[in-house]
């Protein structure tokens, strides 16, 4: 039996879920610095983004099924140092070999922001674990907000090479909060590591609703990713032809889904993570409809991006919150194969959004992700089952 974790860890979960995710998207943009400061084309350097996505999946099939075997405060130390070394190895890299390497590595090990939401699942007191994964889950959506924000300004005051020395040092102070504040009780595994990555695949197939979560997660992570890169470039072109820093304003109306993070865990406890889901699903249908109106009116649009954002995130923190409850024992495994396939229906969409908008427009494309949105909230509905 877990002990519960007291509020102050929860707390400290999702601040390192936060800085740590935020790893991900901080250098983005300083990307054209990096690529004249490396005296390299910019689409050489634009891939280094690509390598941070494709460490962070890796992390979540290998390095994610350690918190069935690891004690939160060995497991977390360890791997935030890895990502302050990685970090540090970044700001030293004296090319653009070293430095997608290096992004490989701290894509990897950002993935511990999955594990902090894990963690907080399986250690929450009881009737609490919708809450505590949905707080890690809002300190997980500040960090991805604001991230190119401060990644921006540090860049601009201290250089690039300095930006990731100060996340370097968030990181080592995670570790050695982690390292005082976490659970040491190390986890009773029924089988070795090795083990459980093998049986990781079968997983997909013993669960009806971890098939379930992955088709509902996957469709509205699509969906996401569709609006948010169509509108991106829908944006830039004429006759918006906004420049980079006013589209990155409209980052700023997701907060509405962060602020909306904490009630969703308490109704997920209270209620259901399937009635949540459902609501969060037709509430970001209803954001994009708005959005579908067109992209005229500043306000709309705002309104229209909180309100999806906010549908998006919080029936995230549900569905994490009901594949967990599937085993807490195997929540690790059973995370593992939901997030990999999660990224991997939501790198679709983001491969959709430029041909979709090409060929049937901006509205079009938002119809589109009101399907997926609809569709998700269908398969959302249906009843608790742990095996199929």
């Amino acid at each position: 039996m877990t002990r519960p974790l007291p509020r102050v860890g929860t707390f400290l979960l999702a601040s390192i879920a936060g800085t740590a995710i935020a790893n991900n998207y901080a250098i983005q943009p300083a990307l054209t610095a990096v690529a004249a400061d490396l005296d390299v084309p910019a689409s050489v350097i634009g891939l280094v983004p690509t390598a941070a996505l494709v460490g962070c999946m890796i992390g979540f099939a290998v390095l994610l099924p350690l918190t069935d075997h690891v004690a939160p405060a060995h497991l977390l130390t360890a791997q935030l140092g890895a990502l302050a070394a990685a970090l540090t190895f970044a700001a030293a890299a004296p090319g653009p070999v070293p430095l997608l390497a290096a992004y490989l590595l701290i894509g990897a090990s950002a993935g511990v922001a999955a594990q902090a939401g894990n963690i907080a699942g399986r250690h929450a007191p009881p009737g609490r674990r919708g809450t505590g994964v949905a707080t890690v889950a809002a300190g997980m959506s500040a960090g991805i907000l604001l991230s190119r924000l401060v990644g921006g300004a540090l860049t601009d005051l201290v250089g690039w090479r300095r930006m990731l020395l100060v996340f370097a040092a968030l990181a080592l102070l995670g570790a050695i909060a982690a390292r005082t504040l976490l659970p040491r009780q190390h986890p009773r595994p029924d089988r070795g590591y090795g083990a459980t990555l093998a049986s990781l695949p079968p997983l997909l197939r013993r669960h009806r609703q971890l098939r379930r979560a992955v088709a509902t997660g996957g469709l509205w992570y699509l969906a996401f990713n569709l609006i948010w890169v169509a509108l991106a470039l829908a944006l830039a072109r004429p006759p918006h032809s906004l420049d980079s820093t006013a589209i990155g304003l409209y980052g700023l109306a997701g907060l509405l889904g962060f602020a909306a993070l904490p009630v969703t865990g308490r109704l997920t406890d209270r209620y259901t993570p399937q009635t949540v889901i459902t609501l969060c699903m037709l509430t970001a249908a209803a954001g994009t409809a708005l959005l579908a109106t067109g992209l005229g009116s500043p306000s709309t649009t705002a309104l229209g991006l909180a309100l999806f954002d906010a549908g998006c995130f919080a029936a995230q923190a549900a569905n994490q919150s009901r594949v967990i409850a599937l085993d807490p024992r195997r929540s690790g495994g059973l995370s593992s194969v939901y997030l990999v396939l999660y990224f991997t229906i939501g790198a679709i969409g983001t491969a959709l959004a430029a041909p979709l908008l090409d060929t049937i427009g901006w509205r079009g494309t938002a119809l589109t992700a009101i399907s997926a949105l609809l569709l998700a909230a269908a398969l959302g509905r249906a009843p608790a089952s742990p095996t199929s």
